[in-house]
């Protein structure tokens, strides 16, 4: 595949992937841009499909997750995580959608919290709730030409913030008995990048935290 690499503040992180993919004999080169901007969604996925002649698949993984005490949600703050995690995706979704060939795939990271109930972090679980409901209804209204589906990762990479105790305990909590890797994630982002007959679906990849419910 030809990567676009996507970043806002992490420009050096962004061509450090770049690279890392070239040097595997891949093609790939980095896009800034600040997700949070009105237009910004639609604008990157133009540059990108103008840069590579074409698009064919979608990864939406560009996110916040941050503490926010019920009682201490701003407006500012609640449109700010809005805005990155659950705007930008449908708009970067719509703009993608309108350059994608027959066969296209649309893949948005959503999260366990959509099907949680996290006292600290209300604003987010809603943002990727509505990630999961926007996967099914785009995957409807995009039907058959371009599938949607989604990945809702469990403990993975853990906040900065978090203790080693805190990392200990979902792990021993977790049905896997242990922490998510990253590659686990890709291995079901390529899974749904892939599947022809699936979409609407977000897949759980959470060590079976799900089912402890």
């Amino acid at each position: 595949a030809r990567v676009a690499v996507h970043y806002h503040g992490s420009r050096d992180g962004a061509e450090e992937v770049a690279a890392a993919i070239v040097r595997r004999g891949g093609e790939a080169r980095p896009f800034g841009c600040d997700l949070t901007a009105p237009e910004a969604a639609a604008e990157l996925v133009d540059r990108v499909a103008d840069a590579f002649g074409g698009l064919d698949v979608l990864v939406n993984s560009a996110a916040v997750m941050e503490r926010t005490p019920l009682a201490e949600v701003s407006v500012a703050e609640w449109d700010r995580i809005m805005a990155l995690n659950l705007r930008a995706p449908f708009f970067a979704a719509q703009a993608a959608a309108r350059r994608m060939p027959e066969g296209g795939a649309i893949v948005n990271i959503a999260d366990i919290a959509a099907f949680e109930t996290w006292p600290a972090y209300v604003p987010h679980s809603i943002s990727k709730a509505g990630v999961v409901q926007a996967t099914r209804a785009l995957a409807r209204a995009l039907a058959p030409r371009v599938r949607v589906n989604a990945v809702a990762p469990g403990a993975i990479l853990l906040p900065d913030d978090w203790d080693d105790a805190t990392a200990e305990r979902l792990a021993r909590t977790t049905p896997l008995g242990r922490l998510g890797e990253p590659g686990d994630v890709v291995e079901a982002v390529l899974f749904l990048a892939r599947a022809p007959y699936v979409t609407g679906e977000t897949l759980l990849v959470d060590g079976g935290r799900n089912v402890r419910r």
